[in-house]
């Protein structure tokens, strides 16, 4: 039976209760059998990876997946989303910042290093935004994520099930797996990664956020945002959260250069007679 979105709190308790007892590939059927206007967002990670790869095992019309092109990926990341759709030929639905098709154009339209100067802002323009533009314009109910527990931080608590605060469902059939279990079965079925990964790379998002990791580096996520606190790039945290800090921001910005406009010397024109 198709579940009915949105969920309530305890119908949210009821399945997770059910689910939390089930396999990855057994809470990807469920999805598949009851979850409608399903799709699957990804970057292309591992965790991603393999519930791609399940999900072409398990039904020859699996959930379109939707991929948010930040225009800063590394070409190892475009080159691996060429590689899944040619080897699964699922559709991709690609999504970019608005105004924007290439890092270039992005720059002129939104100012140079932006995820220097306004990480809060980038983060919007490049996740936040095209998701819910993509949500709006495909009519995604729910989505399955690549998130586990194991991860740690934000995810440390998360649930095979849970709704976001748009009423977004999002499915997580790995939030039991530990990073192990997820490569194990890369290898198992020869599940095409990221060549990063053989570089030293343990967690691939934008080229100007992501290093090697060091020699003792502790997490899965570790040479992600190095030096800060972040633990998300914008679209897993609060969608309303991060629309009033922009819009703080943004009216910040505004009384400030009202009162720089204040500030500046008046011009006396002196009448030059003709």
């Amino acid at each position: 039976m198709t579940v009915s979105i949105p969920l309530t709190q305890n119908q949210v308790d009821e399945i997770n209760s059910h689910l939390r007892e089930l396999s990855p590939q057994q809470i990807l059927q469920w999805a598949v059998d009851h979850v409608p206007s399903l799709y699957q967002t990804t970057a292309f990670g591992l965790t991603g990876l393999a519930a791609t790869d399940m999900l072409a095992k398990l039904t020859s019309t699996p959930p379109p997946l939707i991929f948010l092109d930040t225009l800063h990926h590394f070409q190892e990341t475009i080159d691996l989303k060429n590689d899944v759709e040619r080897r699964y030929g699922h559709p991709v639905h690609v999504f970019r910042p608005m105004g924007a098709e290439t890092a270039e154009e992005f720059t002129l339209t939104y100012g140079e290093r932006l995820w220097e100067n306004n990480e809060v802002v980038y983060d919007y323009l490049v996740k936040v935004e095209p998701a819910q533009r993509a949500y709006r314009q495909l009519g995604v109910k729910a989505v399955i994520t690549g998130r586990r527990a194991s991860q740690g931080a934000a995810r440390s608590t998360l649930q095979p099930l849970d709704v976001d605060e748009t009423g977004m469902v999002k499915i997580n059939p790995f939030w039991s797996w530990k990073f192990s279990e997820v490569k194990a079965y890369i290898d198992a079925n020869n599940v095409p990664t990221n060549a990063l990964l053989s570089q030293g790379y343990k967690s691939i998002g934008d080229w100007h956020s992501t290093a090697k990791s060091g020699e003792g580096d502790a997490g899965e996520r570790a040479g992600r945002w190095a030096g800060k606190v972040k633990t998300e790039c914008g679209l897993h945290t609060s969608y309303f959260d991060m629309k009033r800090q922009l819009k703080e921001q943004q009216e910040a910005a505004r009384r400030e250069e009202e009162q720089r406009q204040a500030e500046l010397p008046v011009q006396h024109v002196t009448a030059v007679e003709v």
